[in-house]
């Protein structure tokens, strides 16, 4: 059996001479330094992703350190390569616009460079899973650090993360019961640490997601970006991605990522209660890899999974408590009778290896529950459909109030996130707290991109009344740190003529978490009166990577992927 091509040797640049592409290329890395012997062992590339517009990966040019201290002790060799950083607060119009196309460089750059494995460093939130989709699609042996969290600020005697508290106090801000002082204040004291969010949002949920899909070492979602075992836990990935390199067999991702694995993902996801934005990155990195997720089996899996994890946004805790209470082994532990066992990790561990393994520490049961005394009894996620959502929709269910999961109301309609922003605070706004917000044109192929705006502020002058939550309702995204009864990802979007976008001011609308429909209380008769006449108000982008995105972005229960990108 011939050797398997390593290191150097791989993906020779091709001057119709072989031997002269190797002499170029071993001259040309001799300019940095290396020696014949570094030159001659397996390449780890190191997937770098540290920005001075991404405040969550601050702290990656230490863990990179780390990382090639695994590498070289392990007999590879590490050699870090950069890629766009997607900073979700620095990004206009929004980061989930750019999800793709880090998704593709990271594909093309992992498989035009000569590497034999690959260390996939990743933390805020669409990082992760561009990390994943591209290295899905690219095939070659692949495992991930993630930032980690952030550790909790103070205020008044108070633990504060970003970004649940944040919006908590802000909509406190709007209703005029925290002053101007008060907020500038709070506002430097919400992020006071390098790392991602510090509740389970999206960066956490995906985290979380990365680990029970296998692709980062067990135990490692949760470790805190500042704490010491971060760093132990890249040097370990170093020395798991070298003898991936070493190995004339080694594991790439789709033998890790399998169907069984995404299925684990995807109940793990509801057992958190975490990110709506996760079922769209878990949906584009299955679709890589030709695995379909289907919105009646997440409903199936919701109604027989109990959230266990009291975590903020939708418990008490943050995710320093989730590290220190067990992190995904508690999880697993309480709902170990519904997971697959078969699926393997990096190291090629089974899950029910691990479940049957001696655990280090206790579980602490206050943070994380048992399957007999959850947070919930069912997930915290659910799949709306009906006659205004016909391919379905998302409510986070866990973090609602509970009142107005079975709610009808009038439709009180924003056409676009302009429109909102001039009118949301009208005195003269004829809205009530009975109402149901409606925000349209905020979906994949809007100007907007689908921003995380789903979150629809309280109109002033009914949060100053008291009125702390409404049924909201668009085609946008919502963070994965707020709350509140939002129904999220609409689709068909209302750029393509979805029935979100006949809705009209008056309109009667009904939310049912029960039956999991949204329905638009409008005969098809004006409806399709309506249609008759609809045009989308969103132009074509003129030109480059807006107009691809626009041109070939699938819907949100696709992932919002290329459509020339997923697996066929």
């Amino acid at each position: 059996m011939s050797k398997k091509v390593q290191g150097l040797e791989n993906g020779l640049t091709n001057y119709g001479d072989k031997g002269f592409a190797r002499y170029l290329r071993r001259s040309f890395a001799k300019s940095m330094g290396y020696t014949d012997a570094s030159l001659d062992k397996p390449i780890v590339g190191i997937c770098y992703t540290e920005s001075g517009f991404n405040n969550c990966h601050r702290h990656f040019p230490e863990m990179l350190e780390a990382i090639k201290r695994g590498v070289l002790a392990s007999g590879a060799l590490p050699v870090p390569f950069p890629i766009m950083s997607l900073g979700e607060v620095f990004l206009s119009p929004t980061s989930m616009v750019y999800r793709n196309m880090m998704a593709m460089a990271v594909e093309e750059m992992i498989t035009a460079q000569p590497m034999d494995s690959v260390v996939l460093m990743g933390g805020c939130d669409k990082t992760v899973p561009a990390l994943l989709m591209g290295a899905a699609s690219a095939g070659k042996p692949a495992t991930m650090v993630v930032a980690g969290p952030m550790m909790t600020g103070r205020h008044k005697g108070e633990r504060l993360g970003a970004c649940t508290d944040c919006r908590r106090f802000w909509a406190q801000y709007r209703a005029g019961t925290v002053d101007e002082q008060e907020i500038n204040q709070i506002e430097g004291r919400l992020a006071t640490t390098a790392g991602t969010c510090a509740v389970m949002g999206t960066a956490s949920s995906m985290a979380v997601i990365a680990e029970t899909l296998g692709m980062i070492l067990p135990g490692s979602a949760g470790i805190p970006a500042v704490h010491a075992d971060r760093l132990r836990n890249a040097e370990e990935t170093g020395v798991v991605a070298a003898q991936m390199a070493l190995s004339e067999n080694a594991l790439t991702p789709d033998k890790i990522m399998t169907r069984e694995a995404v299925e684990n993902a995807l109940r793990i996801l509801l057992a958190v209660s975490g990110s709506t934005n996760a079922i769209i990155h878990l949906t584009a990195v299955a679709g890589r890899l030709g695995i379909d997720i289907s919105l009646d089996r997440m409903n199936q899996l919701s109604d027989e999974t109990p959230v266990v994890v009291d975590l903020k946004p939708v418990g008490q805790g943050y995710m320093e408590d989730f590290h220190s209470a067990g992190g995904l082994d508690g999880v697993l532990e309480a709902i170990k009778d519904k997971v697959h066992r078969s699926p393997i990790n990096i190291e090629g561990v089974s899950l029910g290896e691990r479940l049957d393994a001696p655990k280090a520490d206790p579980i602490d049961h206050n943070v994380i529950r048992t399957a007999d005394n959850p947070v919930d009894p069912q997930g915290g996620l659910i799949a709306l459909t009906g006659s205004l959502a016909p391919e379905g929709a998302i409510l986070k269910r866990a973090a609602a109030t509970p009142e107005l999961l079975e709610h009808e109301g009038r439709a009180v309609v924003f056409s676009s996130l302009e429109d909102l922003a001039n009118r949301i605070d009208d005195p003269d706004l004829n809205i009530n707290a009975d109402d149901v917000m409606v925000l349209q044109n905020a979906g994949p192929r809007s100007p907007s991109g689908m921003p995380e705006a789903g979150y629809l502020p309280i109109p002033k002058k009914l949060a100053r009344a008291g009125v702390k939550d409404m049924v909201r309702i668009s085609d946008a995204r919502m963070s994965g740190t707020a709350f509140g009864t939002i129904v999220l990802h609409v689709t068909p979007e209302a750029d393509l003529g979805g029935p979100l976008a006949l809705v009209q001011n008056g309109d009667r609308i009904r939310l049912s978490a029960k039956s999991k429909s949204i329905d638009l209380l409008v005969s098809e008769e004006e409806l399709e009166r309506r249609r008759a006449t609809f045009t989308s108000p969103n132009p074509e982008p003129a030109r480059g990577y807006k107009q691809l995105y626009h041109n070939t972005v699938l819907p949100a229960t696709k992932g919002c992927d290329f459509d020339f990108l997923q697996k066929v």
